[in-house]
């Protein structure tokens, strides 16, 4: 039977989406306009706020850029927020914004290179604590001095390199055949599911582990996470003054942030300690040996050039030459030319992934202008204002921390330490407390940020990649298995603040 016109469109409307959740969305669309003319801006924007929280929640079930993007484009039709504020917020952080257009881009040049230095790993160390703690390690020493959505790309890219090649021999193909789609199911052999379910739990492990282990990393120095180098102008301190006056701090958290990844592995709660079974590790031993035996001379230069290239970026970022966008376009550019990719649709693959994220960005960054122009934090602020001087840094790094979590650390950071140097600029605090509420605002929105996917982009990024419905890490999987991670680097973050700083 032919479908009617109005049938049609109530079809297209967010495509394959389950019916209650579209159902859902167009509830919100039409609440929104009668809760703002009830109740006024303020409340409707803490509703839009958890709206928009709820489409990042269901990311599996549909990609939160169409259900965010229409309730963002709702409250700018309501005025409450303007497009000039959206373009302001967009360009402020325009420098997170070429990261994504073109480092992650460049990270998929290196692929080749990250893939065979991480499987060497993956299959060379066999205890899965050891494994993790080093994958925690590494995603903590690279976030402090690469961006942790970089260091997230390359963690993303080796898990789905691994992905791929399990799916492709579990579902009966050889390790020679080229043509396979790894998020297909349905090919997958009866005898082979649990083997699957397995991988996909050990991967989500290693990949949550090597995430927090960016936040670990990221909290430590001026290019850790792009707020920490706005915190530290407005603060006045260069590289290495940033990283002492943090390490009071962050040292003892870093510390108690690897105890946890160890114990987690030894308990086996929350989804942590699964194993690769003995069978998949035999299938991607296979493909190492013959990926290296067909290697040429014309691969292992490229491998070569990736490694040079590498080693330029970390130090390019390290003394930060310049924005990371622009050097990962440097990587891009270096990558190509000196390893022979110079037609456009095979360039063109390397956005594919960072694209639609960087088009999720800019809708989220429409929900912060929202949050400024309604001043929905400022509450907040004025009431830790007006406590005690002693208290207010550790009120600082919970109220930073909690509101992080729900929003986005970046927007967090930059309203709080605004707010602060407007404050110590007006002579009613010291430097001295300056300084103890600037270390206050960079623990508190990169600890307990880690508590949601929302609070820091490098989570977001990971919910919505490709890798994420391979291995089933979903919105509550992840918020769950962060869980622990969240209460110690929130204890410790703030006993230091308290006591150390």
């Amino acid at each position: 039977m032919t479908p009617t016109l109005t049938q049609a469109f109530r079809s297209n409307f967010l495509g394959n989406s389950p019916s209650w959740y579209e159902a859902a969305i167009v509830a919100f669309l039409v609440i929104n306009p009668i809760c703002l003319y009830l109740f006024g801006p303020f409340v409707t924007g803490w509703m839009l706020i958890g709206e928009f929280i709820f489409t990042l929640a269901m990311a599996l079930k549909c990609y939160p850029l169409q259900p965010g993007g229409l309730l963002a484009i709702e409250a700018i039709v309501l005025g409450m927020a303007s497009p000039e504020a959206v373009y302001q917020e967009t360009v402020s952080n325009f420098p997170v914004i070429m990261l994504l257009m073109f480092m992650v881009a460049g990270i998929y040049f290196m692929r080749d290179m990250l893939l065979f230095t991480f499987t060497r790993i993956l299959l060379g160390v066999k205890s899965k604590t050891l494994l993790s703690f080093l994958f925690c390690f590494a995603g903590a020493v690279l976030s402090a001095f690469l961006d942790a959505l970089t260091v997230t790309a390359v963690l993303i890219t080796i898990s789905v390199g691994f992905y791929s090649v399990y799916h492709k021999v579990a579902s009966g193909k050889g390790i020679v055949d080229e043509n396979h789609d790894h998020t297909n199911d349905q090919t997958v052999i009866a005898e082979q599911q649990q083997n699957l379910e397995d991988f996909r739990a050990f991967l989500r492990s290693l990949i949550m582990h090597g995430a927090v282990g960016t936040a670990l990393g990221g909290v430590t120095t001026l290019v850790g996470e792009p707020q920490n180098l706005l915190i530290a102008e407005r603060a006045g301190w260069e590289f290495m003054e940033f990283f002492m006056r943090m390490a009071p701090v962050t040292m003892p958290v870093f510390v108690c942030g690897l105890i946890t990844c160890v114990l987690l592995e030894k308990a086996k709660i929350l989804g942590y300690g699964a194993t690769m079974p003995e069978e998949v590790r035999k299938i991607l031993k296979e493909s190492s040996d013959h990926e290296d035996s067909k290697r040429t001379q014309f691969d292992k230069a490229a491998l070569i050039t990736q490694t040079v290239v590498a080693l330029i970026l970390v130090l390019a970022l390290g003394f930060h030459w310049a924005e990371v966008g622009m050097i990962g376009l440097m990587v891009i550019v270096l990558l190509t030319a000196f390893n022979g990719i110079t037609e456009e649709h095979r360039i063109g693959h390397a956005f594919e992934e960072a694209l639609p994220f960087t088009a999720l960005l800019v809708v989220f960054f429409a929900i912060v202008a929202v949050i400024h122009e309604q001043h929905l934090f400022s509450p907040v602020i004025g009431w830790v204002l007006a406590m005690d001087p002693d208290v207010q840094p550790g009120m600082f790094f919970l109220a930073n921390g909690l509101l992080s979590a729900i929003s986005d650390n970046v927007f967090v950071a930059t309203v709080y330490i605004n707010e602060v140097r407007a404050v110590f600029d007006a002579g009613d605090i010291t430097r001295d407390h300056f300084d103890k509420l600037v270390i206050a605002i960079n623990t508190g929105t990169n600890l307990p940020s880690v508590a949601t996917p929302n609070g820091q982009a490098a989570f977001l990024f990971l919910l919505t990649s490709a890798l994420a419905p391979l291995i089933r890490l979903s919105y509550m999987r992840m918020v769950i298995m962060a869980l622990p991670y969240t209460v110690v680097l929130t204890v410790v973050g703030l006993m230091g603040v308290l006591y150390n700083i």
